[in-house]
């Protein structure tokens, strides 16, 4: 089975654009404009609405993609388990991750995945915790590095316990103390990134009983360090994301303490490539 049209056909759902997708995978626009009329004219019904702004998918052609995402996995399945029989030569993982951790611990497992298999290719996606999960459920990815929900319907394996700070500006009438009372949340100018809902820091305030006054909602932690160093608020954030950003804040752990779990989400692990399940050996001899 000929599974390039199909592949052309994911890449241009995912990029929005016959022109982005013809630079991606090497073909000429025209090219790909061709071979997704000869795969219209093949399945006998539209599946891409084509205009000035790009190309976005029909009701038809979306009942199609988590298919087709399937097939391909399969594909690549396929490829991976004779390469693994072959000493693993070959093969791609696609991993999403926090930001957070892209940053502090990929690098390093990365690294000393390539230089035992520096034939398997590696796609990093950097999100928050909703576009990791859309990804996970779209199978764009294989496996997603985030922290934990016991609700999740993805299989999951810990890697790492990361405590639950407060950030102050350093003027702050506590930012000397030892530890910040999760309570007084309810009336500091609160920061609430994640587009406004931090999953981790929701369930931390959940499980508290807390109402925390938010006053400003930002898409990345990193621009809420930023409006903390400038006095703008306060915010709650797992130890790693404060990792090596160069600002002037104070961090105390809460009090009570608290923390959170960071590990890998899959969604089968029975279904996992030999180079996702090889790649995650090595970030568990990592911790």
């Amino acid at each position: 089975m000929d599974l390039k049209k199909y592949k052309v056909f994911l890449a241009s759902v995912d990029l929005g654009s016959f022109t982005k997708a013809s630079i991606q995978l090497d073909y000429t626009p025209s090219g790909i404009t061709h071979m997704m009329n000869a795969l219209e004219d093949e399945l006998g019904f539209q599946i891409l609405t084509r205009g000035k702004n790009g190309v976005q998918l029909t009701e038809n052609g979306a009942r199609l993609v988590p298919i087709l995402r399937e097939l391909l996995r399969l594909e690549e399945d396929f490829s991976q388990t004779v390469s693994e029989i072959n000493g693993l030569n070959a093969g791609t993982i696609r991993i999403g991750s926090y930001s957070s951790i892209a940053v502090h611990w990929l690098p390093g497992i990365i690294k000393s995945f390539q230089c035992d298999y520096p034939n398997i290719n590696i796609k990093l996606m950097e999100g928050i915790r909703q576009e990791v999960v859309a990804w996970l459920d779209e199978r764009k990815i294989d496996l997603g590095l985030m922290s934990y929900n016991p609700e999740m319907k993805f299989d999951w394996i810990p890697l790492k316990d990361d405590p639950m700070l407060a950030v102050l500006p350093l003027n702050h009438p506590l930012a000397k103390e030892k530890a910040y009372p999760i309570k007084n949340c309810e009336s500091e100018d609160f920061i609430m990134p994640a587009c406004g809902y931090d999953y981790d820091v929701i369930e931390l305030f959940h499980n508290e009983k807390i109402s925390p006054k938010i006053r400003y909602e930002t898409f990345e932690n990193y621009a809420a360090l930023s409006m903390i160093e400038c006095g703008l608020g306060m915010s709650v954030m797992n130890e790693l994301i404060t990792k090596g950003r160069i600002c002037n804040v104070a961090k105390l752990p809460l009090q009570p303490r608290r923390h959170i779990s960071l590990g890998i989400a899959v969604p089968n692990t029975e279904k996992l490539s030999p180079a996702a399940k090889k790649f995650i050996t090595y970030c568990e001899k990592a911790f």
